[in-house]
């Protein structure tokens, strides 16, 4: 994987359960690591979990977003209401940039 020759771990986390997590890994052949935030600690404590409006029903979701962090925990970079396309290689490349 690219990301190892720059020493990054990925992480994904969302609030789905590890059964879940478990059968996305084997469908989609993924080799990274998936947190299951099943309470959203995680969500609330980095600030994800945003209200949204459909048809007039108002409820709280994650809000799509990556985040790089440093070997401390500190945060480096956060990308908030994230588009799927393209976001791999920006991330890439910014974390090219810290080398």
């Amino acid at each position: 994987m690219a990301y190892e020759k720059l020493n990054t771990i990925l992480v994904g986390v969302s609030r789905d359960s590890i059964k879940s997590h478990l059968k996305f890994i084997e469908e989609q052949e993924l080799n990274i690591l998936l947190l299951s935030d099943q309470e959203s600690k995680l969500s609330y404590c980095f600030e994800v979990i945003k209200p949204k409006n459909k048809m007039g029903k108002v409820y709280n979701d994650l809000e799509r977003s990556t985040f790089i962090l440093d070997e401390t925990g500190d945060i480096l970079k956060e990308w908030r209401n994230v588009k799927v396309e393209g976001h791999v290689d920006e991330v890439y490349k910014f974390i090219e940039t810290l080398k």
